[in-house]
């Protein structure tokens, strides 16, 4: 199996980057970023980091998708990370797989703040990037531990987690 030549990940804030909203207002300042998460992760593979959004997902509005849509597009990379809070992820998800845009496409996101000593940040990151190097050209959510198609996930609010629609 050989590793892709580059993986091009698109940030677009989130609980993952430790960025916390208030009231849906603004955000605290947070000294997490992605490029942190894989450099303690000691990375080997070729990577570019772009942050297009610094939105909680709630905010996240159909123009924001054509955005991301636009940069996927744009990237001449065919395995694709999208960092994304959890709230909408499943609608980015649907937006862009409705596209069939023939990338291997991940989002992936956090439950627990990435400035939090118990985030699940850097599980969720790695497993996304593990997953995205393996999965064939389609859309996926990748989150604790298990990779969702994006025409067969929702979240479960009461659990806080991604299950499966066909369960």
């Amino acid at each position: 199996m050989s590793i892709p030549k580059m993986i091009y990940i698109i940030t677009t804030g989130g609980t993952i980057e430790g960025l916390d909203y208030i009231d849906g207002k603004g955000i605290t300042q947070s000294n997490i970023t992605i490029q942190g998460f894989l450099e303690k992760a000691n990375i080997d593979f070729d990577y570019t980091i772009e942050s297009v959004l610094k939105k909680d997902s709630r905010a996240i509005t159909d123009e924001d998708r054509a955005q991301l849509v636009w940069k996927i597009k744009e990237s001449a990379a065919t395995k694709i990370l999208i960092t994304h809070g959890t709230f909408t992820m499943e609608d980015t998800a649907k937006y862009i797989g409705k596209l069939n845009l023939n990338k291997t496409i991940v989002l992936v996101g956090s439950f627990i703040l990435g400035s939090s000593a118990e985030t699940d940040a850097p599980f969720n990151l790695g497993y996304a990037l593990s997953s995205l190097q393996l999965l064939k050209p389609d859309v996926y959510i990748a989150m604790n531990g298990k990779i969702f198609n994006w025409n067969n996930v929702s979240k479960n609010l009461e659990t806080n987690k991604f299950e499966r629609n066909d369960q």
